[in-house]
């Protein structure tokens, strides 16, 4: 298995830009729904153990 932070760290890289924004953001409802989304791609790739 891959290095659980190197595999974290290629799904961060890849991070649609709307991610970044939103979890950048000041608007609580939109970064909750980055978080999630981000959380939830992290948690595939270790899952399936490959970068997204």
């Amino acid at each position: 298995m891959k290095q659980l932070s190197e595999i974290i760290l290629n799904v961060v890289e890849r991070a649609p830009e709307w991610i970044r924004k939103d979890l950048a953001g000041s608007d609580a409802l939109a970064r909750e729904r980055a978080e999630e989304a981000l959380a939830a791609m992290i948690a595939d790739a270790i899952a399936n153990n490959r970068p997204q």
